[in-house]
C-alpha cells in the first residue's frame, strides 16, 4: 500500500554522495531591532495647544485695551447748545406764522353768496368772504354781511370740494352767521378755538382769508387793543367788545379766523377801519371775540 508523500516545512537537503546526511548549518544569532518610542503629543495635541495660546493672547490684548480706554466725556450744557445751534444753521425751523397757517388752513373755507342778475334770469356772484369750520360735521362761522340777502350760498373747502350751504343761525349784534354745509370732506378738520381771557396787546396773531377773492391768504401782525367799538360806514350798526389788530385785512377777509401763533382761533374778522372810500386796509382791523362767535353757534363759552 502506497503511503502519501509527506512534506516537511523546512527546506529539503540532499544526501552527499556517500549517503550520509550533511551536518546541520550553524545560524548566527541576530541583534534585536530597536523599537522607536511612541511620541508624547499627536499633531492634534499641538493644534489644541496653539489654540489655547492664541486665546490667552487675545484675552490679554482685550484686557490691556479696556484698561487703557478712557471713560466717555460727560456732555455739558455748552455741548448741547452748540449742537442745537448747528442744527438750526443747517435745518432752520419754520416760522411761528408758517406753523399757525399750516394748523388753520384745513379749516378755512371760501364763502360765496349768489343772487339773481338785473334781469332776474340767472344767479351771479354777489359777495365773497371767508368762513371757518368750528365743528367737523360742517358747521361754519362767517359774517352775516357776507351771506345776507343771498339766494344761494356755496362754500369751497381746503381740498377743493364745493358744497351748497344754508344759514342755520344768526347773531345780528355781532354780524355773525352760522352755516351748515351739505357735503363735507372725508377728513374734515375743525379749527381749535381759544379763549381771549389772556389775550393782550402785542400778542402775535394772523388773519387768514380770501381778500378780494384771492386765497387762502395769510397776513401776520399783533393785537393792537381790546374792547374796541366800531360803527359801520353807513352808521347803521355799532359793534362793541372787538379785538383790534394790525394784520392786513381787506374785503373778502370778512368771516375769516383771527388766530394765535398756535393756530387757535381767538376771533372772527369782521371789519376794517378806513376813513376813505377806497375800502383798503390802513392798519386797523376788528374781530369779534370767539366767545361771542361760538355762542352764535349754540356752543358753550370757555
Amino acid at each position: 500500500m502506497r503511503r502519501p508523500a509527506l512534506y516537511s516545512s523546512s527546506s529539503r537537503t540532499s544526501r552527499d554522495s556517500r549517503g550520509a546526511s550533511p551536518a546541520p548549518a550553524t545560524v548566527a544569532p541576530t541583534a534585536p531591532v530597536p523599537v522607536p518610542p511612541a511620541p508624547r503629543f499627536s499633531p492634534n495635541s499641538f493644534r489644541w495647544l496653539w489654540s489655547v495660546i492664541g486665546l490667552l493672547a487675545l484675552m490679554l490684548a482685550l484686557t490691556l485695551s479696556l484698561s487703557l480706554r478712557q471713560a466717555p466725556r460727560k456732555l455739558t450744557q455748552e455741548d448741547i447748545n452748540a449742537a442745537v445751534l448747528k442744527t438750526l444753521e443747517t435745518a432752520p425751523l419754520p416760522s411761528p406764522a408758517a406753523k399757525a397757517y399750516a394748523a388753520i388752513r384745513p379749516s378755512v373755507v371760501r364763502v360765496t353768496g349768489y343772487g339773481k342778475n338785473k334781469d332776474g334770469t340767472e344767479n351771479v356772484e354777489r359777495s365773497v368772504g371767508t368762513g371757518v369750520v368750528i365743528v367737523d360735521k360742517g358747521i361754519i362761522l362767517t359774517n352775516l354781511h357776507v351771506v345776507q340777502g343771498a339766494e344761494s350760498i356755496k362754500v369751497v373747502f381746503s381740498d377743493g370740494l364745493e358744497s351748497a350751504a344754508t344759514i342755520t343761525g344768526v347773531q345780528v349784534e355781532n354780524d355773525l352767521a352760522v352755516l351748515q354745509a351739505q357735503k363735507i370732506p372725508d377728513d374734515m378738520i375743525a379749527a381749535t378755538m381759544r379763549s381771549t381771557a389772556d389775550l393782550a396787546p402785542g400778542d402775535q396773531v394772523m388773519a387768514v382769508g380770501y381778500p378780494f377773492g384771492i386765497g387762502p391768504s395769510a397776513s401776520a401782525g399783533v393785537v393792537s387793543g381790546l374792547k374796541r367799538t366800531f360803527r359801520s360806514p353807513e352808521g347803521k350798526q355799532l359793534l362793541t367788545n372787538l379785538i383790534q389788530f394790525d394784520a392786513a385785512a381787506n374785503p373778502g377777509n370778512s368771516g375769516g379766523p383771527l388766530v394765535t401763533m398756535d393756530g387757535e382761533v381767538v376771533g372772527i374778522v369782521t371789519a376794517i377801519y378806513n376813513p376813505s372810500q377806497q375800502r383798503t386796509f390802513v392798519g386797523i382791523g376788528f374781530a369779534v371775540p370767539i366767545e361771542n362767535a361760538a355762542s352764535a353757534a349754540g356752543m358753550p363759552p370757555f
